[in-house]
């Protein structure tokens, strides 16, 4: 009768010897070479743990590039010059263009914006200002899509933007790629709002509308003058929007109000020293034309850009798939946390690429920590030492979440490669283990016994 209780006692005493069941734990006090330090995890300990070096990996070039950028403006080639040839007619009245209303300067195709950035230098540099200025202004052209390309940013669309507008874009597409958005934008050269002025003036030439207005005499003063020996048989026409205006240069020189006569983009301005319309209608009919030329030019210009970006487009979405079909198959070279003991997946987890990943994003990403058997009292990172004369030495950085405030610690203690994130069991779940595996053993020993 007392060999049922011997067997128990028996193995009642192996379970103290940690001979039935052995469980992982943190335990400084080690036997072999292995140095352990625990150390709590704090507000100051993860500042000093977030300390040690670390560099994470980035992705390749090719899914930061822009199918678009590096693509060179395409110009138009060399366009007709308009003539002129006086003669002598008949009366023309005078009819005055409609006022023009006060708009902000928008961005047009061919505009070159001035991008600069700040740029360290020498004490010199730096008192001076100058030579750092100069290294760091950097000018784009607008092209025909509307956009400029910035490296590592891409295509930034900016026609049709006000320059505040444009420097908003700028800035969001600059945190969108993590670059310092500190800058200032300002149009070099205004190319895409213009005036084109021709017949009886010095130098017939073409007139940019800038961020002041453009009136008739500063476009008039731009072509050199009129050139005009008698001034009552000459006058001022423009050609706006499909319509013909015109002012008799008597009435111009003297009325200021004329002279100041706001032009806007797309006007043709032409002094005739005649008043029959022939020699302005061919002018304006001119004119027509160059500006169907250009359209029909950029528009060709535009279809060879879509067809390169589409290229390259396809060719970096290649390079792209490929890249990631490695990574799927293991062979790109990662960084890895490993999480054991008492989580709800043992495994282990890639650090992200371009940033760090914080103890919460490992322990989070995995399904977190199975309260019922994990002991949130000892959560661990082990973390080995860099020092080569040290190799055994292992920090245990302990995070203590009976207090659901320290996971606030989770989320800002920094993870390093081959980190190993430890949950430690709850006593309760290590003695039900135990049980789970003696029982069969009491049974079967117990059965035996009471056999005999």
């Amino acid at each position: 009768m007392l060999r049922p209780f011997f067997a128990i006692l028996a193995l009642t005493g192996l379970i103290g010897c940690d001979v039935v069941y052995q469980s992982p734990s943190v335990n400084p006090l080690r036997d072999d070479d292995t140095k352990v330090r625990v150390v709590s995890m704090t507000p100051e300990t993860v500042l000093a743990a977030n300390r040690s070096t670390y560099r994470p990996k980035e992705l390749p070039g090719v899914f930061f590039a822009a199918a678009g950028a590096g693509s060179q403006p395409r110009g138009v080639g060399a366009l007709p010059r308009p003539f002129d040839d006086p003669g002598r007619g008949g009366f023309l009245e005078t009819r005055v263009p409609p006022q023009v209303a006060d708009s902000p300067y928008r961005i047009g195709v061919g505009d070159v914006l001035l991008l600069a950035t700040p740029q360290g230098g020498n004490t010199v540099e730096q008192l001076t200002g100058l030579l750092a200025a100069s290294n760091s202004r950097q000018g784009y052209t607008v092209q025909d899509d509307g956009a400029i390309a910035i490296p590592n940013v891409g295509r930034v669309q900016v026609r049709g933007l006000t320059i505040d507008q444009a420097e908003a874009e700028l800035f969001q597409r600059l945190v969108e790629n993590q670059i310092d958005p500190t800058f200032s934008l300002e149009i070099a050269e205004f190319n895409s709002r213009r005036v084109s002025i021709g017949g009886a003036v010095a130098n017939p030439t073409v007139a940019s509308i800038g961020l002041t207005p453009l009136y008739l005499d500063e476009a008039l003063a731009a072509a050199g003058g009129v050139n005009a020996g008698d001034l009552d048989q000459a006058s001022v026409r423009i050609y706006r929007d499909g319509t013909l205006y015109q002012i008799p240069l008597t009435e111009l020189y003297s009325n200021r109000g004329l002279q100041r006569t706001r032009l806007q983009e797309g006007d043709s301005v032409f002094v005739d020293t005649q008043l029959q319309l022939n020699e302005a209608q061919a002018y304006f009919e001119q004119e027509i034309r160059t500006a169907q030329f250009k359209q029909s030019a950029r528009i060709n210009a535009l279809n060879e850009l879509q067809a390169e970006v589409a290229i390259r487009r396809n060719a970096m979405q290649d390079t792209r798939q490929n890249y990631l079909t490695r990574l799927e198959l293991d062979s790109v070279e990662r960084d890895y946390v490993y999480l054991t003991g008492e989580v709800t997946e043992q495994s282990r987890y890639p650090l992200p690429f371009g940033k760090t990943a914080s103890l919460a994003d490992a322990l989070y990403s995995n399904g977190g920590i199975p309260t019922e058997t994990g002991n949130v009292r000892e959560i661990y990172v082990l973390r080995g030492s860099e020092d080569a004369r040290e190799f055994g030495a292992v920090t245990a950085w302990q995070l203590d979440g009976r207090n659901a405030a320290n996971f606030m610690l989770a989320t800002r203690f920094q993870l390093r490669p081959n980190d190993v994130i430890f949950v430690s069991e709850q006593p309760v779940t290590r003695w039900g283990r135990v049980i789970r595996q003696i029982t069969p053993s009491i049974i079967t020993t117990t059965v035996a016994a009471a056999a005999k």
